[in-house]
């Protein structure tokens, strides 16, 4: 039955014969392109009024990829060859309005998901939205709304009594608002150090707090991309042994980052990255800003105070702002209800690679702790699998279903 029969039978219901797509990010793209190379229709739903709204409208302004284009490429479309290696988010951005408009992806903005729930009765997914009485139906839901879903905001004593700026790093663009600021920066991943660096270039004093262990390499080794160089070796020699081979070329580069209050984790880099999702830092700037004293490293936060902090170590000091570069998480518990395919955490319980299905036509793309390779590898392996349902459903009248490769 063709869904435009169906929508007729209840106004405000809508029956879809492909499936609905939660969220209009690279994750949900790279499904939706999938799905159509296979034949297969989607609904793609987003909450922002923008594809790709993370990069779009929460991302500071000097953002670049951290790695090379090549592996941030989504399927079945490369960047442009006139990129650069390490693409500007602008640039990213328009790759990701490329992408849709090639594979002709229409999300329906501005409807943010509420509420879905599996009905075994019917055997569809119901998907209700903040759009008055209007509510989705599908064989299959793919969740794509991602592990950066909404700003990860930490409860520090005393926060609310500080009198200067709070702000996340998903609410600042550049150091320019902070010129000559005293700025506390918490946090000390990739966006940390990165805000941190940016703040220097605006005769800022930014003071980041480092409350555990972090791995920092150099972007490049020898000219070749770090990341490169160890997907590489991966596929000659023990993880154990890679990460080790790292950590001898970054502590000969970088030197011993112990000593600057930079202690890394008894784990490598590339283990530890497999096994939390904890991303090592690559350096693009920072540590030369943190050598020079520039970037002052501090001890974990005690509390916040009326001008500034006070920190475990007893040292007191006054900032003006501080930022909060505690990343993002998952919001899926928020709406998707009836399952225990997810943690309370909004993860999928199976790690990678099995994170992508689960019972009953749900499925989960973006949430694999490994970057766009791993939404490209989830994306795939949906597309093929709804593929073959679509086939069986529909008589076998697509074909292209299997023509889906990695490149």
């Amino acid at each position: 039955m063709s869904s435009s029969n169906k929508e007729k039978d209840v106004q405000t219901h809508s029956f879809l014969e492909g499936p609905i797509i939660v969220g209009a990010g690279p994750s949900g793209l790279a499904v939706a392109a999938c799905l159509r190379q296979s034949g297969v229709t989607s609904l793609v739903l987003e909450r922002a009024d923008c594809i790709a709204s993370l990069w779009q409208q929460r991302t500071y302004d000097r953002l670049k990829l951290h790695l090379p284009r090549q592996f941030c490429q989504l399927p079945l479309l490369n960047f442009p060859k006139t990129f650069p290696k390490y693409p500007t988010k602008h640039q990213f951005v328009s790759y990701m309005e490329a992408y849709a408009e090639h594979f002709k992806i229409e999300p329906k903005f501005k409807q943010s998901v509420v509420k879905a729930e599996y009905d075994s009765k019917s055997g569809y997914w119901r998907v209700q939205t903040d759009v008055k009485d209007l509510v989705y139906f599908s064989k299959w839901l793919i969740v794509a709304s991602g592990e950066n879903a909404e700003a990860n905001v930490p409860e520090i004593t005393g926060i609310e009594k500080f009198e200067g700026v709070v702000v996340h790093t998903s609410g600042y663009k550049s150091g320019s608002e902070f010129e000559k600021q005293r700025v506390l920066v918490v946090g000390c991943g990739n966006s940390g150090m990165e805000v941190s660096l940016d703040l220097c270039r605006y005769n800022a004093s930014p003071h980041m707090v480092v409350r555990n262990s972090v791995h920092i390499l150099p972007r490049e080794m020898f000219g070749i991309s770090t990341f490169s160089i160890a997907m590489a070796l991966i596929k000659w020699m023990p993880l154990r042994i890679v990460d080790k081979l790292l950590l001898l070329v970054a502590n000969f580069t970088l030197g011993n980052t112990d000593r600057l209050g930079l202690r890394r984790p008894k784990t490598g880099p590339i283990e530890l990255k497999n096994a939390t999702g904890k991303t090592p830092v690559l350096d693009v700037g920072a540590l030369s800003q943190i050598k020079s004293g520039k970037i002052k490293i501090m001890e974990a936060v005690k509390e916040i105070t009326k001008k500034g902090a006070k920190f475990i170590d007893g040292q007191e000091r006054e900032f003006d702002s501080i930022i909060l570069a505690t990343g993002y998480k998952s919001n899926v518990p928020s709406w998707l209800k009836g399952t225990d395919f997810f943690t309370q955490d909004g993860m999928p319980k199976s790690p990678f690679p099995n994170g992508w299905k689960g019972e009953n036509g749900l499925y989960a793309v973006g949430f694999t702790k490994r970057g766009l390779l791993g939404t490209s590898s989830d994306a795939i392996n949906i597309a093929m699998d709804i593929g073959d349902q679509w086939r069986t459903i529909n008589g076998n009248k697509s074909s292209c279903g299997s023509n889906i490769v990695p490149r």
